[in-house]
């Protein structure tokens, strides 16, 4: 697991022991910034569930302006720290909370990275809660990473459900929200 470009090019990130955290492939990662790569600088990102925070790492080493890495496990949210000090990236901010909580906060993003575990039960109900709370500043865009047979809810407008993409087992579902 490697930041792929940008400032922190090369860098190896620490990975997590066991099976507890399921970090995205470099395959994947790549794909998904091959979709994005042009809304990324000067954006403020949001990195949830945020495992070992390498999405939102590499957006960092790609300009973005600042990154909230969102993780309730502990291991997690020691692990980003760890990794953004490995490399040596400013405009991070670390927050152990359950995604559901944090979201609450209200705060605005041009950019989501929403991988949850895979077996997490309420993913509906939480991008229902990124629509409710209205965290996408306009023209932003959510990025959700699922198994490909889990199936990702239609949203009220201005959010918009995407285009999705497909690699092997995995599949990235974009959600955009609008001008008003």
């Amino acid at each position: 697991m490697r930041v792929i470009t940008g400032t922190a090019r090369g860098r190896k990130l620490k990975e997590p022991e066991g099976n507890s955290i399921r970090p995205t492939t470099d395959m994947v990662k790549e794909a998904l910034f091959n979709i994005i790569q042009f809304d990324i600088e000067g954006r403020r990102v949001l990195d949830l569930c945020a495992g070992t925070g390498q999405l939102g790492i590499e957006a960092l080493s790609r300009g973005a302006a600042s990154c909230d890495f969102v993780d309730r496990e502990k291991v997690a949210s020691a692990l980003v720290r760890a990794n953004l000090a490995l490399c040596e990236l400013r405009g991070g901010q670390v927050f152990q909370s359950d995604a559901s909580s944090f979201l609450k906060r209200g705060e605005k993003y041009d950019l989501v990275f929403f991988d949850p575990p895979y077996d997490l039960k309420n993913i509906d109900q939480i991008i229902e809660k990124i629509v409710q709370f209205d965290i996408l500043n306009q023209n932003g865009i959510m990025v959700c990473e699922t198994k490909v047979e889990t199936g990702l809810p239609e949203v009220e407008s201005p959010y918009q459900k995407g285009r999705e993409y497909r690699y092997g087992k995995v599949k990235l579902t974009l959600y955009t929200r609008a001008e008003t």
